[in-house]
């Protein structure tokens, strides 16, 4: 194994490779087409990852994670539309998913009042506001427990 990093302010990518206990080196090898030297640059944040290198990422270190803050945080379409979800231990992410799905069932009778008339009226605006808000917040929740699930089944 090479050297143990002292860098601080890791960046994500760095830290799930030493947390797989992977050198850059070992990880190439097994990336095959991510060479030690592209890992060192994304990892330093001379370049951004491009997403094949990042599914890969995620693959090599069992971080499914990876690829939802490369659409978080990386990507204009994934920052604009894909909500982050982290990876936390699994109480926390069962009690945020059955806390949001909580809810949904009024939310669910106001959207059919709301949309019963095939529009949103200018007095309905807030309320469906607050709806897509508990619906983003049930998506974020989804996601979350897709990736503990994806994570769970790469430790096997």
């Amino acid at each position: 194994m090479g050297k143990k990093s002292v860098r601080e302010n890791k960046n994500v990518y760095q830290l799930s490779r030493e947390a797989a206990q992977l050198s850059r080196e070992a990880a190439g090898e097994r990336m095959v087409f991510v060479s030690p030297d592209r890992i060192e640059r994304i990892e330093s944040g001379r370049s951004a990852p491009h997403p094949d290198e990042v599914l890969s990422m995620e693959k090599c270190y069992r971080a499914p994670e990876l690829s939802n803050y490369y659409c978080t945080h990386e990507c204009p379409i994934g920052m604009k539309y894909e909500p982050e979800a982290k990876l936390r231990e699994l109480p926390h992410t069962a009690m945020e998913l059955l806390a949001a799905l909580g809810g949904m069932e009024k939310e669910k009778d106001r959207l059919i009042a709301i949309a019963a008339d095939a529009q949103v009226t200018k007095d309905e605006r807030a309320a469906f506001g607050e709806i897509v808000d508990k619906l983003t917040r049930l998506e974020t929740a989804i996601r979350a427990m897709r990736i503990w699930i994806e994570h769970d089944a790469a430790r096997e």
